[in-house]
């Protein structure tokens, strides 16, 4: 089972727009749950031009059934042109949560 679960990332610009992200795909049913953490301090290269900038993270739990769909609604949702999205699969957990998150998401 721990080859279906996985765990989703995502950064945004605010804490209000992290956790309206969270919230929604809770509500959707397509990830069981998201913790919203931050502030983190992001350096990168965008258009040609080195940025950084205060982020904050969003961490979700989902299927690898639901991840299309959850990944349309993070970018529905999010304000960034090209928002990072990025899914690791379980290696293991602990077998009570991992069916947790596998009957709160929604097929």
């Amino acid at each position: 089972m721990a080859d279906s679960i996985l765990q989703v990332v995502t950064t945004t610009a605010s804490q209000e727009e992290a956790r309206r992200i969270a919230a929604a795909v809770i509500e959707a049913r397509l990830a069981a749950c998201a913790q919203v953490g931050g502030p983190i301090e992001s350096h990168y290269r965008w258009q040609g031009k080195l940025q950084t900038s205060k982020e904050w993270t969003v961490t979700m739990k989902t299927t690898a059934a639901a991840y299309q769909r959850l990944e349309q609604e993070i970018r529905r949702v999010h304000s960034y042109e090209q928002p990072e999205i990025l899914a690791t699969p379980a290696a293991t957990g602990s077998e009570g949560y991992l069916k947790w998150v596998a009957e709160e998401v929604a097929e």
